[in-house]
């Protein structure tokens, strides 16, 4: 069941990571960073170090794992013993332990691997597991893009985790909609424990935001914007509690958190998951 506060994170995947951004989302009460090991060409966490050193304790910090640099561009890789490294990594990178570390995309890997997806999958979750009782992290968690290579992955042998992110909001299809609610049921993820990520999809100037009015989706849509709307409305396609979003201004980081105050319509929500099925049903047809 979602908590009654939804929560703003502040993703730093497109971000230059200015220190100005940082001191920013603390003035307006974001006080969660998201990042990766590969993000800003696998650099992020040495210049968080750098330029935001004293800023990183006010903040609880998740970062991802499974990218790696390579000679031809990134690769990824579910190995364990790589995994472990690279969370210890993180760590020394950015001075303190992450909060929390996702398997970043293991469906990645695993739409080669068959038929060992469930041996890789349950490997990999281990190692981080095994992280968290080291003390290399306060707890992990998946994150998944195409959540659906998963599903038929998870059972007992698989540790759970902590956190499940998912991509969420108005563009997310039904397919992955409801391959991310099979997810946080088998997993039994309660409040505060599932993220959404990539509300607006690629960008919130894509034409789609001028030819969709996201405010239907409110009791109160009036007094919002549509991207403020849609950005409200994500917190329910699917449930999630808290939404990593990526910005380089603190103004329009700004106008997502004063969004919060807005009031969902879940029949609406629930009348749009149904026509999103349909549609699918139709075109698979």
């Amino acid at each position: 069941m979602r908590g009654p506060d939804p929560r703003v994170v502040l993703g730093l995947h497109r971000s230059r990571h200015e220190r100005r951004l940082l001191t920013g989302a603390l003035d307006l009460g974001v006080a969660a960073l998201d990042t990766s090991t590969n993000y800003l060409g696998f650099r992020s966490h040495q210049i968080l170090a750098r330029t935001a050193s004293d800023l990183l304790p006010k903040f609880t910090v998740s970062t991802k794992v499974g990218y790696f640099a390579g000679p031809d561009g990134a690769v990824h890789s579910l190995d364990p013993t790589r995994l472990n490294l690279a969370v210890e990594k993180a760590a020394k990178d950015l001075g303190r332990e992450p909060d929390l570390v996702f398997l970043h995309n293991p469906e990645h890997s695993l739409r080669k691997a068959a038929p060992h997806n469930q041996d890789l999958l349950a490997a990999a979750c281990t190692a981080l597991d095994d992280a968290k009782e080291k003390g290399l992290c306060g707890a992990w968690g998946v994150a998944s893009w195409d959540p659906s290579p998963l599903l038929s992955l998870v059972e007992v042998t698989v540790p759970r985790p902590s956190v499940l992110m998912v991509r969420a909001g108005l563009l997310v299809g039904a397919r992955t909609l409801d391959a991310a609610d099979t997810l946080i049921n088998a997993w039994n993820l309660g409040s505060g424990e599932v993220w959404g990520m990539s509300p607006f999809g690629s960008s919130t100037s894509a034409s789609v935001w001028d030819r969709l009015d996201p405010r239907l989706f409110l009791q109160d849509g009036g007094r919002l914007s549509r991207i403020q709307a849609a950005f409200r409305a994500a917190y329910h396609l699917p449930g999630v509690d808290s939404i990593a979003v990526g910005t380089d201004k603190p103004t329009h980081l700004g106008e997502l958190v004063g969004a919060l105050a807005g009031q969902v319509e879940e029949r609406t929500v629930q009348e749009y998951r149904k026509l999103l099925r349909d549609r699918s049903r139709d075109q698979s047809a």
